[in-house]
């Protein structure tokens, strides 16, 4: 299984005040952090190695998937098993890298500087504030759409999964625009008015090591940074981007609203359904 690239770099400022000491990807879904919800789709998916691309002020994600021997220490004095159980799991849960992006240039920079912990042939990149809930999961689907490309045409070709959107949400993602099969452009938050197409990128992708060598000839796009969408053009242009179309739920736990949609998906699922529908039916009359 190839490995994963999840930038957390970001300063999360849909978060704040709440991401202002505490990462964004550290916020509680349920009862696990958003990074943790992630990690475990790509462990569950096969992967057996992640790369954090980081910044300041953002080691605590790494040292969530670290031994805490005196926090082990403390549960197992107090007889808690379970507990001590899942936090071992924990740091034997994948096998963790991480790289500091230092200046704040762009997703497609902070991709860009795993470049020399990446050695296969293709990586996955999954937004450290987007989550999924499917099955198979979104990396499974990517990895589908991949082995589906003959292969003879494999190499360097990349994947990207998408979802369609009303034209009020247009600009408010990257677009891509298809034609027999592939995608044929790529376009960085359009208005609707600039674009037919209603295919908007998700944060999950399956890309060829070759991406690197684009974004390192990139000049700064939209925003004055380096876009992975420019990237993923250039694999449009060379007739190598195949669209993934995700099939089930996703959520953009860095938005407020869509934070809250993920903490009630897991709460509606949970031995604590029941209680929390009454509340629910008792604040909405």
């Amino acid at each position: 299984m190839f490995p994963a690239v999840i930038p957390v770099a970001g300063v999360g400022t849909r978060s704040l005040p709440a991401s202002k000491v505490v990462p964004k990807e550290l916020m509680p879904v349920f009862d696990r952090p958003i990074v943790q919800h992630i990690v475990e789709e790509l462990v569950s998916s096969g992967a057996k190695r992640v790369v954090f691309v980081s910044s300041r002020g953002k080691s605590l994600i790494e040292d969530h998937f670290d031994r805490q021997p005196e926090l082990e220490a403390f549960l197992e004095s107090r007889g808690k098993s379970e507990l001590l159980q899942e936090v071992r799991r924990l740091s034997d849960l994948i096998e963790v890298s991480s790289v500091r992006q230092k200046e704040a240039k762009g997703l497609g920079h902070a991709v860009g500087m795993a470049r020399d912990l990446i050695q296969s042939s293709h990586f996955f990149v999954l937004l450290g504030d987007e989550m999924t809930v499917a099955k198979p999961s979104s990396v499974e689907q990517l990895l589908q759409v991949l082995e589906a490309i003959p292969s003879s045409e494999r190499e360097g070709s990349g994947v990207v999964m998408l979802m369609k959107v009303g034209e009020s949400e247009v600009s408010k993602y990257g677009i891509c625009e298809l034609q027999d099969g592939r995608v044929k452009k790529c376009l960085e938050k359009p208005q609707a008015s600039q674009t037919n197409s209603r295919w908007a990128i998700t944060g999950r992708y399956l890309l060829p090591r070759t991406c690197f060598e684009h974004l390192k000839s990139l000049s700064a796009g939209a925003g004055g940074e380096i876009q992975l969408t420019d990237a993923l053009q250039c694999l449009a242009e060379e007739g190598k981007l195949y669209p993934c179309y995700f099939e089930g739920d996703r959520f953009d736990a860095g938005d407020r609203l869509g934070f809250l949609k993920a903490n009630l998906h897991f709460y509606l699922k949970s031995e604590m359904a029941g209680e929390l529908k009454d509340y629910l039916r008792g604040i909405l009359k």
